[in-house]
């Protein structure tokens, strides 16, 4: 290879990288794009936010291709249940859940007594949503709103929407839009709140001024309660119940909830399609079927009113389950210490 064939080699190598590293973060000069502007005049004029520092904002935002990656192939859409649950369902999960358990006893059970929501469900949430508050997203939360805002049509409205919520919540909680991390959908803290959400369900649970649940595990934990209690978690009601399906059945793909789905049909009605075995519910109560595949062939419960409120949450059943299912083996093993103690 001449030197002139290397010299020219060499500089599309660079050009190639340089391509690489700029579809994966490029600073977007968003400040410039029409649509930002159009939405930065809005906050202008709706919100009393200032041009200028608007401007200044979104010229410091960075567009991320791998934001753009990540939210076209959500794990529920490409995994089986028996694959999904090994994510969650570990014994480093169940051992860390009870330990945030034990050290948040005081909060835990406050926030129970306060919102009536079931202890092991406020601690899997969090241990589901960011392993008990370690792992809460390493994406700025103005750079995963602002990408998905700007450069997902598919879903523009909803994250413009978001966008607006947490300039605003910034604003009001007094901290810097370009400081909070999350996740690539722009989810905050330990129970990975997207804007909105914080806007209408974070509370003050420690009363000292600010509704952090970055770092406050009071305020956490009293939002995820917050949360549950206002979609309409109802105290010491049942969850879901496993059932068997008999030879003689009439239970179509129709009758199957794949994501979340208000309880309509009776669970007399599903006995009568061909589910068997003993409920924790009456015969009248509303519910929905989930099918689950395992290794071994298909799993069919019935979910109730709670199972819902989780699934408002996060509306995959998948991820409803998995929740559900932490909870149990977390509050078995809770239990179990306190006997040994």
């Amino acid at each position: 290879m001449s030197s002139g064939q290397k010299t020219l080699y060499s500089a599309i190598s660079i050009l190639a990288f340089c391509l690489i590293i700029m579809s994966n973060s490029a600073v977007a000069n968003l400040d410039q794009d029409p649509d930002v502007q159009v939405f930065i005049n809005e906050m202008v004029q709706k919100h009393n936010f200032k041009q200028t520092e608007l401007e200044t904002l979104f010229s410091q935002v960075e567009i991320k291709q791998k934001i753009l990656d990540a939210i076209s192939r959500p794990a529920e859409k490409t995994k089986a249940w028996y694959e999904y649950r090994k994510i969650f369902l570990t014994q480093k999960r169940i051992d860390q859940g009870v330990k945030f358990w034990q050290e948040n006893s005081d909060i835990i059970s406050y926030a129970e007594k306060v919102y009536g929501v079931a202890p092991e469900i406020m601690v899997a949430i969090i241990g589901v949503e960011t392993f008990y508050g370690q792992r809460q997203g390493n994406y700025r939360v103005m750079d995963a709103l602002s990408t998905l805002a700007f450069k997902y049509p598919k879903r523009s409205k909803f994250f413009r929407s978001e966008l607006k919520h947490f300039l605003i919540m910034s604003q009001e909680q007094k901290f810097d839009p370009l400081s909070r991390k999350g996740s690539y959908a722009g989810a905050m803290g330990m129970g990975q709140f997207i804007s909105s959400s914080y806007q209408s369900y974070a509370v003050d649970f420690d009363g000292d001024g600010q509704k952090d649940i970055w770092e406050n595990n009071s305020d956490a934990i009293g939002s995820v309660a917050h949360y549950f209690k206002r979609h309409g978690w109802k105290k010491d009601q049942p969850v879901t119940d496993r059932l068997q399906l008999n030879h003689d059945n009439t239970i179509t793909n129709k009758d199957r909830c794949k994501r979340s789905c208000k309880p309509k049909l009776s669970v007399a009605d599903f006995k009568q399609k061909g589910l068997q075995g003993k409920t924790s519910v009456e015969d009248s109560t509303s519910a929905i079927l989930l099918i689950l595949q395992q290794k071994s062939g298909k799993e069919y419960w019935l979910g109730y009113n709670n199972f819902y409120v989780i699934s408002r949450y996060n509306h995959s059943t998948l991820y409803s389950m998995a929740v559900y299912q932490l909870s149990q083996e977390i509050k078995q093993a809770y239990q179990a210490a306190q006997k040994a103690q």
